[in-house]
C-alpha cells in the first residue's frame, strides 16, 4: 500500500498549467527523484505531495499517521531560538550526546556552536541547522527541496551515505546528477503539466529516457543528439553508474553504436593548439603569502593547450587564489607566471555581471558579438541562444523579466559569445537547471580552449574535465582517480592525524571553530570579488592618474585586510585538523 496517492490533481498558478490531471504514488521505502526544468513545477509538486498546498482539482491522501518531513527552499526557523532548540529540542544532553546517530549528523553537517542563537546565521548555516533537524527527527517519509545546496563535495559525500543507510521513503529534488544516481532509485521527470516514472538515478533514467524516445520515433533532432551524447558518455563511465537498471537496455545501446567519444581528446588539442599556440600558463615555483602562512608554495604547474583540469579543495584552501593568478588578478609573492601571447582569458564568477534589465535578451548578447566561430561553422547569436534554450519567443524578453536561472544562462552566453581561448569557471553550475546544464556540457566538449572548472558538481566535474587537480597544504596535486581519490584522501588525512595523536576539536569548541571558518571562507570570497571590481575600474579609469591613486590606496588596504583574513583561516584549519 502507498505511503501518499495523489489522484487526477491538477495545479495552476496563474495562465500557467503546472500539473495537469497527474495521478501517482510514493511505495513504502521508494527512494524518488525529481528532475526538470526550472518553473516546470518539481516544488510545486512536492508541496501538493506533502498536502503543503492543496490542487485545484483532485484529492492527495496519506496514510493513517504519517509522519512527513520537509526540507523547503526557504528556511524559516524561530526567531530567537538557539541551535540547540531547533536541532535538538527538548532532547536532555545525556540522550543525544550517547546517540551516535545524532551525533553523526551535527559533526556532519553543522558548523556553529550549539548555544549560537538562529538570527545570527547565515542562510547557508541556517539551511544546514533545518536539515540537521529533520534527519534527526522521525519521519516515515523526507522530502527534501535541493538539500545540496550550501555543502561543499565531502558533506554531499556525507549526506548520500546517510541517507543510503535510512530505511524510509525519500523525495528529493536537486540538479545534482550524481546525488541522484548516489541515492535514488527511482526518478520522476516534470515536465508538461505530466509527471514521468523511470526505473533507477539519474544513470539509469537518461537510459530509460532513450528508450522511451527510440520507440516513440523522438524526432527533435537537437535533444536526440544531446540525449545520445549523454548516454554514450554514462556508458563509457564506471561501471556503477548503471549497475543493475531495472529494465531492457539493448534498445538504448543501439542508439550509440555509432557514437563517437564525447570529445576527441587529441582532435580538440589541435584545435586548441592552432588558437593558442604551445604556451599557454606555466607556473614556476609560484607562492603566496598572507602574512607568515603559505597558501601556495613553490608551486611549478603548466596549463597546456586544450588541458580541461577540475580543481577541488575545501573553502579557503586556495582555489580562488589560483584561479586569480590564472586570471592575472593577483601576482604571486614568489616565482613567476609566464602567458602565451595569444591567450584570452575569461572568467564565470559565481556573482551575475549585471546586465541593463531593458536590454532585450538577443540584444545583451549581440552587443559583444553577433556570431561565434566553432570547429566547423559559424554559430549566430540567435542560434547560440536557441542552443541554451532560448528560443526566438524568448530572445526579445527584458533581462529583467528573466527568472533567475536564465540570467546566470544569459551570462554564460555572454562570455562564450566573446570567444575566449582560456576559460575559467567558478562554481558555473549555481542556477543552471539539469537540461541547461547538458546543453553547456555539449558545448563545452567542441570547444577548442584551455578549461579550468572549480566546481561542488561531482557530475559536471567529471563530465567537462579529463583531469582534477587538489589545492591544500600549500601545493597543487594531480589526482588520476578523480574526485573519488579526492574524498579518500580527505578521509585518510584526518583519519591519519587522529591515529598519529593529533587531537581533533569536538563537540561545541569544533562547530565554534567550523562557523568561524566559514565566516572567514565568506570573507575571503567577498575580498576577492571587491579585488576583481577594484581592478576592472583601474583599467576604465587607466588614463585619470588622482582616480588610479585613490583605487590602488584601496587596493592596498584591501590586500591586507585579506592576508589577515587568510592567516586566521589557516590557523583555525591547522586545528580543526
Amino acid at each position: 500500500m502507498n505511503l501518499i496517492n495523489i489522484e487526477g490533481v491538477t495545479k495552476t498558478y496563474g495562465t500557467t498549467l503546472l500539473l495537469d490531471g497527474v495521478s501517482l504514488g510514493v511505495e513504502e521505502g521508494e527512494r524518488i527523484g525529481l528532475v526538470g526544468r526550472n518553473g516546470a513545477g518539481k516544488s510545486t509538486l512536492i508541496r501538493v505531495l506533502t498536502q503543503l498546498e492543496s490542487p485545484d482539482e483532485g484529492r492527495v491522501t496519506h496514510r493513517g499517521g504519517l509522519r512527513v518531513g520537509v526540507l523547503q527552499q526557504e528556511v524559516t526557523l524561530p526567531a530567537g531560538a538557539t541551535v540547540t532548540e531547533v536541532v535538538l529540542g527538548s532532547r536532555a544532553e545525556h540522550e543525544w550526546a550517547g546517540d551516535k546517530r545524532v551525533r553523526d549528523i551535527l559533526d556532519g553537517l553543522l558548523l556553529t556552536s550549539l548555544d549560537t542563537v538562529v538570527d545570527d546565521l547565515s542562510g547557508g548555516e541556517r539551511r544546514r541547522v533545518a536539515l540537521a533537524a529533520l534527519l534527526i527527527g522521525e519521519h516515515d517519509v523526507i522530502v527534501l527541496d535541493e538539500p545540496t545546496n550550501h555543502l561543499d563535495i565531502e558533506a554531499v559525500d556525507w549526506l548520500a551515505g546517510h541517507l543510503a543507510e535510512w530505511r524510509g521513503s525519500l523525495i528529493v529534488v536537486t540538479h545534482d546528477r550524481w546525488f541522484l544516481d548516489a541515492v535514488c532509485t527511482t526518478t520522476w521527470e516534470v515536465a508538461d503539466g505530466s509527471v514521468h516514472r523511470y526505473d533507477g538515478g539519474y544513470s539509469v533514467y537518461v537510459l530509460a529516457k532513450a528508450e522511451r524516445s527510440r520507440v516513440a520515433a523522438f524526432t527533435e533532432a537537437r535533444r536526440q543528439n544531446l540525449l545520445k551524447k549523454e548516454l554514450a558518455w554514462l556508458r563509457r563511465g564506471p561501471p556503477a553508474r548503471t549497475s543493475k537498471p531495472q529494465f531492457r537496455i539493448d534498445a538504448a545501446n543501439a542508439l550509440i553504436d555509432d557514437e563517437p567519444p564525447a570529445r576527441d581528446e587529441l582532435k580538440m588539442v589541435e584545435f586548441a593548439t592552432a588558437r593558442l599556440g604551445k604556451l599557454v600558463l606555466e607556473l614556476t615555483e609560484v607562492g603566496v603569502r598572507y602574512g607568515d602562512k603559505a597558501v601556495l608554495h613553490n608551486v611549478t604547474w603548466q596549463l597546456g593547450p586544450g588541458d580541461r583540469i577540475g580543481v577541488l579543495g575545501p573553502n579557503g584552501a586556495g582555489k580562488s587564489t589560483l584561479l586569480n593568478l590564472l586570471a592575472d588578478r593577483l601576482q604571486p609573492t614568489s616565482g613567476s607566471i609566464k602567458r602565451g601571447t595569444t591567450i584570452r582569458v575569461a572568467t564565470l564568477e559565481q556573482e551575475p555581471v549585471p546586465v541593463d534589465p531593458e536590454a532585450r535578451v538577443l540584444e545583451s548578447v549581440e552587443e559583444i558579438a553577433r556570431e561565434i566561430s566553432v570547429p566547423g561553422k559559424t554559430m549566430t547569436a540567435g542560434q547560440l541562444l536557441e542552443r541554451f534554450l532560448f528560443p526566438s519567443s524568448r530572445q526579445w524578453t527584458r533581462v529583467g523579466d528573466l527568472s533567475g536561472g536564465e540570467k546566470r544562462r544569459l551570462q554564460v552566453l555572454r562570455l562564450l559569445i566573446a570567444e575566449p581561448n582560456v576559460l575559467l569557471l567558478d562554481e558555473p553550475t549555481n542556477d543552471l537547471d539539469i537540461e541547461t546544464l547538458t546543453a553547456l556540457e555539449d558545448y563545452l566538449d567542441g570547444w577548442p580552449g584551455s578549461l579550468v572548472v572549480v566546481s561542488h558538481d561531482r557530475y559536471f566535474l567529471e563530465r567537462t574535465c579529463d583531469r582534477m587537480l587538489m589545492v591544500g597544504g600549500g601545493t597543487l596535486r594531480d589526482l588520476p582517480g578523480g574526485v573519488e581519490q579526492y574524498v579518500a584522501v580527505r578521509r585518510s588525512a584526518m583519519a591519519g592525524a587522529t591515529s598519529q595523536g593529533v587531537k581533533p576539536l569536538r563537540g561545541g569548541d569544533s562547530r565554534t571553530a567550523k562557523k568561524e571558518l566559514t565566516k572567514l571562507e565568506r570573507l575571503i570570497t567577498k575580498l576577492d570579488t571587491n579585488e576583481a571590481k577594484l581592478h576592472k575600474e583601474m583599467a576604465e579609469k587607466a588614463s585619470d592618474y588622482a582616480a588610479i591613486q585613490e583605487l590602488d590606496a584601496k587596493l592596498r588596504m584591501l590586500k591586507v585586510e585579506r592576508s589577515a583574513a587568510e592567516t586566521d583561516w589557516l590557523t583555525l584549519a591547522e586545528e580543526l585538523g
